[in-house]
C-alpha cells in the first residue's frame, strides 16, 4: 500500500498580542446571569492556574479565518517540493467560517478551502475543495482523510489546514472566553515509497451526554437581547471528565494499531485545549502503561502564549517545532509522533506517523 509523509508544514501566528491583564476590565457573568463575587484579578489569576495561558493571538480587524488560512497555505507551500497546481485535494477545517465583525453571522459559502484556492491562485481544477466540521479535531479528521485518500490511490498530494477565528465567536462576557485565539496551521500529505510516513488512527464520537458539552447559546449577559448573537458556550468540568479517560484511550488505540509500544512514541502533540487537562490526559497514559515520566518531556506546549485556536493548534505545533521555536523539543526523520484530538461532537481522534 502506498505510504504517506508529509510534504510542507507551514503556520499563520497573528501577530496582535491580547494577555490577561487586557481583561481586567471585562464584565463577567455566570451562566446565571449574576456577577461573580470575585473581582477580575481573582478570575484571572484563577484562569491562568487551570488553563496555563498567559495570553493568546487574536487576527487583526477585518481579517477573516480564511485569510489566516491561506497564509498558512502559502508558507507550507514554501516548504514543500510541490507546487499549489500539484494538489488533488485542499481540505479546510474549521468550526465557524469567515465570521462577519459587525453581526456576528457565520459565513460558509463558498467553502473556505475553494476560498483558499482562489486566494493561491490555483487554476488546476482537479485540486478539489473541501471543508470539514469536527470541532477541534477537525484538523486531524482531516489529515485521517488524506492519508486514507492517498493510500487507496484516489489522491497523490492533499493539503490540510486548520483555521480559526475564534476571537470574533466568544462571548465577551463569558471567563471562557478567555481561553480562544486565532490562528491557522497547513500541512501537505504526499504519496511515498517510503516505509514511513502514516502508521495508525483510532477515532471516536459520543454524541449521547456528551453532546452539549460545547455548543452555542446566547450571551450571559443578561441585559442583551438574547438574539443578539450566538457564542462559544461549554461546560469545562464535564469535558475535562471525558476527556482524561477517553482521550489517553484512543491514543492507546492508535499505537496498538501501529504494533508499538509507548516507548516507541517520540512526541505527542496533543490539542492545546487546557494546559493542567492535557497534562493530567499524558499522566493517564502513563498510568495505563505502568511508567512515570515527566509529561512535558513527551508532549510540547504552545498554549501559554497562543492561547486555544481549535484546529489550528496541532498543526501550527507542528509548524513551529520543524522551525526549531519550541525550545527543548525536535522531531527528526524515522521519529515516532502521535497527533490527538478533543472537542465539540464530541470528537476524539489520534494519528501515529513515522516522520
Amino acid at each position: 500500500m502506498t505510504g504517506v509523509v508529509f510534504d510542507g508544514i507551514g503556520s499563520y501566528v497573528p501577530p496582535r498580542v491580547v494577555k490577561n491583564e487586557d481583561f481586567m476590565d471585562a464584565e463577567f457573568y455566570q451562566e446565571n446571569g449574576e456577577r461573580f463575587s470575585d473581582d477580575n484579578a481573582v478570575i484571572i489569576r484563577k484562569f491562568e492556574k487551570i488553563t496555563g495561558i498567559k495570553e493568546r493571538r487574536y487576527a487583526e480587524p477585518g481579517q477573516s479565518c480564511s485569510d489566516l488560512a491561506a497564509m498558512a497555505a502559502e508558507a507550507a507551500l514554501k516548504n514543500s517540493s510541490l507546487s499549489g497546481e500539484d494538489l488533488d485535494y485542499i481540505i479546510v477545517a474549521h468550526n465557524f467560517g469567515n465570521i462577519n465583525w459587525d453581526d456576528n453571522r457565520i459565513d460558509m459559502m463558498p467553502s473556505l478551502a475553494a476560498r483558499v484556492k482562489h486566494k493561491l491562485g490555483i487554476k488546476n481544477p482537479n485540486a478539489t475543495c473541501y471543508d470539514i466540521i469536527f470541532g477541534c479535531p477537525g484538523w486531524l479528521q482531516g489529515a485521517i482523510q488524506a492519508t486514507q485518500m492517498i493510500r487507496c490511490g484516489d489522491a497523490k498530494a492533499v493539503m490540510v489546514i486548520g483555521a480559526e477565528t475564534l476571537s470574533n465567536i466568544v462571548d465577551k462576557y463569558d471567563r471562557d472566553a478567555m481561553i480562544f485565539s486565532d490562528g491557522a496551521g497547513a500541512t501537505i500529505f504526499r504519496a511515498s515509497d517510503s516505509e514511513n510516513g502514516y502508521l495508525s488512527q483510532c477515532s471516536r464520537t459520543d454524541a449521547d451526554q456528551e453532546l452539549s458539552y460545547l455548543e452555542m447559546g446566547p450571551s450571559f449577559n443578561p441585559n442583551l437581547e438574547k438574539s443578539k448573537g450566538r457564542f462559544i458556550k461549554m461546560k469545562g468540568r464535564k469535558i475535562y471528565e471525558y476527556a482524561l479517560t477517553e482521550v489517553a484511550a484512543a491514543i492507546k488505540c492508535a499505537i496498538d494499531k501501529a504494533n508499538l509500544d509507548l516507548s516507541d512514541i517520540k512526541k505527542v502533540l496533543i490539542h492545546q485545549a487546557n494546559a493542567k487537562m492535557d497534562e493530567a490526559i499524558l499522566l493517564k497514559l502513563f498510568k495505563i502503561y505502568g511508567v512515570a515520566k515527566d509529561p512535558f518531556e513527551l508532549m510540547p506546549m504552545t498554549i501559554e502564549k497562543l492561547g486555544n485556536s481549535s484546529v489550528a493548534t496541532v498543526p501550527t505545533m507542528l509548524d513551529l517545532i520543524q522551525k526549531g521555536e519550541l525550545q527543548g523539543h525536535k522531531i527528526q526523520k524515522g521519529d515516532k509522533v502521535i497527533f490527538a484530538s478533543v472537542g465539540a461532537g464530541m470528537h476524539i481522534n489520534a494519528m501515529v506517523f513515522e516522520m
